[in-house]
């Protein structure tokens, strides 16, 4: 069966990776504009890697829980696409085999002169020099708000040619990957959520389980493999 997953946030607050529209996330203490955006790297790229240097420590710290594990063994009966827009790596630590990350990663570095890619140290810096056009322009290989995620037509595919789709963890509130469910139903897909509670885009799923990731993507999963 082909099944495309969408996973968010959500799915690894349970690891203890602070999510960004909680009451207490990290948008709580830090503007969008300042660290998420490509103006805030231009006006204080300190801060930007600082706050980075921080995610990648945290997520370095923490494990993949029985989510992560449960859509790897997914993988192992049934053809899945899983998209994530986490920038953390627990899908892979999790077993997943193959993991699109949409909004980049955290274990990605980027040079803003060239655009060369290479992996990202545990603490980077603005001066650290590109390796492929020596510029002392290292940013993270995150996608920032006004700019393109990475792969759409990859995942544009996928989510087309999807028997089944998923999303969980989202809220539904960050495009492209909140009209993904409404393109797999125009596509003829069966849809369901599964989150803590119904998304900003619940309407377009067929289903919804709703109660922490650990317990319902397990049991969601069970299903498929039986």
């Amino acid at each position: 069966m082909r099944i495309a997953v969408l996973t968010g946030a959500g799915i690894s607050a349970e690891s203890g990776i602070r999510t960004f529209r909680a009451t207490d996330g990290l948008w709580e203490e830090h503007r969008i504009e300042d660290v998420a955006t490509p103006e805030g790297f231009r006006r204080d790229p300190g801060l930007v890697h600082r706050f980075y240097n921080t995610r990648r420590a945290d997520a370095a710290r923490a494990q993949p829980n029985a989510a992560h594990r449960a859509l790897a063994e997914l993988a192992r009966h049934h053809q899945v696409t899983l998209i994530t827009q986490n920038v953390d790596d627990l899908h892979e630590r999790g077993g997943s085999p193959e993991v699109i990350h949409m909004h980049g990663s955290l274990l990605g570095a980027l040079c803003a002169a060239c655009g060369h890619r290479w992996p990202a140290a545990l603490v980077m810096r603005m001066s650290d020099a590109c390796p492929g056009c020596g510029a002392p322009q290292t940013r993270p290989d995150i996608v920032w708000f006004g700019e393109i995620p990475y792969h759409m037509e990859r995942i544009w595919e996928a989510v087309e040619a999807a028997e089944i789709f998923a999303a969980i963890g989202t809220s539904g509130q960050v495009y492209p990957a909140a009209g993904l469910a409404q393109h797999a139903r125009r596509a003829g897909a069966r849809t369901v959520e599964l989150n803590l509670a119904a998304s900003a885009v619940a309407g377009d799923f067929g289903e919804r389980l709703t109660g922490p990731a650990t317990r319902v993507v397990p049991d969601w999963v069970a299903t498929l493999c039986r």
